[in-house]
């Protein structure tokens, strides 16, 4: 018998609509919680949320039947349109184009829960863009600083 075993494991980020500090502390908690309904009606499980005004981050671990794409398009719209609709009724909410994501060996799962847990002081010595940098050289990933942040 055939079967399929998978074990995929990414850290995703993506900030607001040009970087804009819109998700206060106390939209936060239920923004976090609509993402992690998202995950899982995409039939995937959301094991840490975190972020602070201007982005946020997910440790997800999503079922083989989806692509990352998909479900990062889906996440983003479906969100963006809630904050929207039941949110930020006085000003329009929009998430950046773009979103970064790395793969998370199940041996790292506890590191990166913890980076994602411990945003807010995170962000105290560092900016999103400092940030993102470090994690796109930390994998090895090329980027042009003239086109990262449109």
């Amino acid at each position: 018998m055939a079967s399929t075993f998978t074990n995929l494991l990414y850290h995703v980020i993506f900030s607001t609509k040009n970087r804009i500090p819109c998700i206060d502390t106390a939209l936060r908690q239920d923004l976090h919680a609509y993402l992690g309904g998202i995950v899982r009606e995409l039939g995937g499980a959301a094991l840490e949320i975190g972020g602070v005004a201007d982005h946020v981050h997910l440790l997800v671990k999503l079922p083989p039947k989806i692509a990352l794409s998909d479900f990062m398009r889906t996440l983003k719209a479906n969100s963006s349109k809630w904050m929207n609709e039941e949110k930020l009724k006085l000003r329009k909410f929009g998430w950046q184009d773009g979103y970064s994501a790395f793969s998370v060996s199940k041996s790292q799962t506890p590191e990166v829960r913890s980076y994602i847990q411990n945003q807010e002081a995170h962000h105290q010595r560092k900016s999103y863009q400092d940030e993102l940098r470090a994690l796109l050289r930390r994998h090895e990933i090329e980027f042009d600083e003239r086109y990262i942040w449109g």
